[in-house]
């Protein structure tokens, strides 16, 4: 339960600065070419929170319903409007100012990404260095001759100074080149390049990919030396003390601490011999790990102890990548326009059958996202934010009626024909477009509860 009211009030933040932007958008470009606007809404339903200065201002209004907004604007299709407003009104603006105001949604949401990306690129960003475990045999990366202690410095000649930067440009590299060149310092401190060779099945089915590509982040020995104990766990009531050194497990030589957890999560309440060096005496004890269940829902062992951390590997381990603010805005615009295409890419990619519907998310999906990144830190957050919304900007330029680019696409018609599509075609239209998008929403929902179920 804790965790749903984390992802559910992260998804409801997430989810209103997008919405918050994308309608302002819309509001400042129409105050800007002298459009009276009536209300600003953010969500749908019963007004929450309203806010009007004088009956003659805009009202704005926080609704019940969190998931979309609006801006109304006075227009004579709408309804009546007083002759003293019809100067101001949508319908009687020129082709360009309308066109203006419709795209403004979807451009401001474009550049509220390359906000964010600018403020986490000035900031820094801490992350793990990206040095690699020893490639799985038949892995791809074991294909590609990955060895331990390779780290990864650049993807495609782009410099990746953290795994999160590996992870993104691999992903972005796989929608346009299944052969990708990885370029990696090896362990001996020579450079040399790995090609990643990614078979088109993989890449279209993300959750496939990430069990055949093999590339792990490498986790150095750590000696199996006790440093903190919970109260009342069976570690305590086996007598295990901070300081203690497991030597032994049922005879078998513990020589690091991954091996140790290996042991005590496949022997949840099964009786272990432990064999420990305790300032220089042997002891042997007896340990029962509680059973629990574990992320994949199976039976684990837990015995409530934690590791002692040799000093400094916390330290080697981690990077900050940081940027001035000239070069920032530069990397932030370029972002946003990769990322941009590459959503594009990905959408005509599942329309034309290349690319699976298992890509799309639902509000399920992105709460759970919103939850996961805002629990790993703000600039996680910022960086979801940013992703979420050069979506939202991409899918609204669509060219499909009810979204911005249907209307967009509507007057592109009329500047071509040199006047206004009937309202019977728009009718027609919108509704086709309501249809594609109820199907949409439906389908994304569905693959949401598909992924809870597994």
């Amino acid at each position: 339960m804790e965790a749903f009211a984390h992802n559910l009030f992260f998804f409801i933040v997430a989810i209103g600065v997008l919405i918050t932007f994308h309608e302002f958008g819309h509001f400042w470009v129409a105050r800007k070419v002298g459009v009276k606007v009536l209300r600003f809404s953010i969500g749908f339903g019963p007004p929450l929170w309203r806010y009007q200065k004088s009956p003659q201002d805009t009202e704005f209004v926080v609704a019940a319903m969190p998931l979309g907004g609006y801006v109304r604007m006075v227009d004579e299709r709408e309804g009546e409007v007083a002759p003293e407003d019809l100067p101001y009104a949508f319908n009687r603006q020129s082709l360009a100012k309308r066109i203006a105001i419709v795209a403004a949604g979807p451009l401001f949401n474009l550049l509220l990404a390359v906000l964010l990306y600018w403020v986490v690129l000035i900031t820094g960003e801490v992350g793990l260095r990206p040095i690699v475990e020893s490639a799985p045999p038949g892995t791809l990366a074991a294909q590609a001759g990955f060895q331990a202690g390779d780290e990864i410095i650049a993807v495609e000649g782009e410099p990746t100074p953290t795994w999160s930067q590996v992870l993104g440009r691999l992903t972005a590299e796989m929608m346009t080149d299944l052969k990708i060149q990885v370029e990696v310092r090896t362990a001996s401190g020579e450079r040399a390049v790995r090609i990643l060779e990614i078979p088109k099945e993989l890449a279209d089915d993300p959750a496939k990919l990430g069990q055949h590509l093999g590339l792990r982040p490498w986790e150095p020995p750590i000696p199996a030396v006790i440093d903190r104990i919970e109260a009342g766990s069976p570690a305590e009531q086996a007598g295990l003390q901070p300081g203690d050194q497991i030597v032994a497990v049922n005879d078998e030589k513990i020589d690091d601490w991954r091996k140790f957890v290996t042991i005590v999560r496949g022997s949840p309440g099964r009786v272990l011999k432990l064999e420990i060096n305790r300032n220089g005496e042997y002891l042997t004890l007896s340990l029962i790990p509680q059973t629990v269940t574990g992320p994949d829902g199976k039976e684990i062992g837990r015995i409530g102890a934690g590791v002692k951390v040799p000093e400094g590997l916390y330290e080697k381990m981690r990077v900050t990548y940081r940027l001035g603010p000239i070069e920032a805005l530069t990397t932030a615009f370029g972002k946003t326009l990769e990322f941009s295409w590459l959503t594009l890419k990905m959408m005509g990619k599942m329309v034309i059958g290349e690319a699976s519907v298992k890509n799309l998310s639902g509000p399920i999906s992105i709460a759970q996202f919103a939850g996961q990144s805002a629990a790993l830190g703000m600039n996680y957050f910022l960086k979801f934010l940013a992703i979420v919304s050069i979506s939202l900007g991409v899918l609204n330029l669509l060219p499909i009626p009810m979204l911005d680019g249907g209307h967009l696409l509507f007057y592109f018609l009329e500047g071509i024909r040199g006047r206004p599509l009937s309202d019977e075609a728009i009718a027609m239209a919108q509704q086709i477009g309501m249809t594609i998008l109820l199907a949409l929403m439906a389908l994304a929902f569905f693959l949401d509860i598909q992924r809870l179920f597994h």
